[in-house]
């Protein structure tokens, strides 16, 4: 099997390093990549990486607002293997991300060993999630699965605007965030408004808060 490019996207540098160097026993020849955010992975993807092996990413990631992240990444690289990785655990979290497009699930809490296998297993063109996933059952939300199609559609740029909208922030603040203009903040803003169908910056705050992972995702169907 040759491998020859992985990606892996987690804003933990030391947790990126260390999956990195346990990764590189098996994978000698592999070339390793690096993102600490959603704008760093697409850079990367934009420079001739689309074609890589694997993705590994974060469930919590600058840029990305819960599944709205994994779901925008399947849709723009639909040939992309990718495997998300999370602190949580929960069997409905798995669940979501395979519903969203994921090919893996791996708990961070998981052992080295464990962690080589489940990616090995992707790799050959199998999945790996965690024991018990198809036994959940989630409740259905159009109008949230709706959003979360309409978010996956924002650019990496509009993404990061539309996380720091959900967070208060004020455009001279996310100017200065984001190191541009006011004026291409409100580009930004609007831009992201006609493509979630709002009228104004307030429902685009409940629309991120809708589909926030910490509010929507924990919830399982009896």
């Amino acid at each position: 099997m040759s491998i020859n490019k992985i990606i892996i996207a987690d804003d933990h540098p030391l947790f990126r390093s260390a999956l990195v160097q346990a990764l590189k026993t098996n994978m000698p020849d592999a070339s390793f990549y690096e993102a600490e955010s959603i704008s760093q992975l697409e850079e990367i993807l934009s420079d001739d990486n689309a074609d890589a092996d694997l993705l590994l990413m974060d469930l919590h990631m600058p840029g990305a607002n819960g599944f709205a992240g994994l779901s925008h990444v399947t849709r723009r690289y639909t040939q992309l293997p990718v495997v998300m990785i999370s602190a949580n655990e929960d069997l409905s979290i798995a669940a979501k991300a395979r519903q969203y497009g994921a090919l893996g699930f791996i708990p961070k809490s998981s052992s080295i060993p464990m962690m080589q296998q489940s990616i090995e297993s992707v790799l050959i063109g199998d999945t790996c999630f965690p024991i018990g996933v198809e036994s959940v059952e989630l409740q259905k939300d159009n109008e949230l699965e709706n959003y979360i199609g309409k978010v996956s559609e924002l650019t990496p740029k509009q993404l990061e605007v539309f996380n720091l909208l959900a967070d208060g922030l004020l455009n001279k603040q996310i100017a200065y965030e984001q190191d541009v203009t006011e004026a291409t903040v409100k580009a930004h803003v609007t831009a992201i408004m006609r493509k979630l169908g709002v009228n104004n910056r307030t429902q685009v705050v409940l629309i991120a808060n809708k589909v926030n992972l910490d509010e929507s995702f924990g919830e399982v169907g009896s």
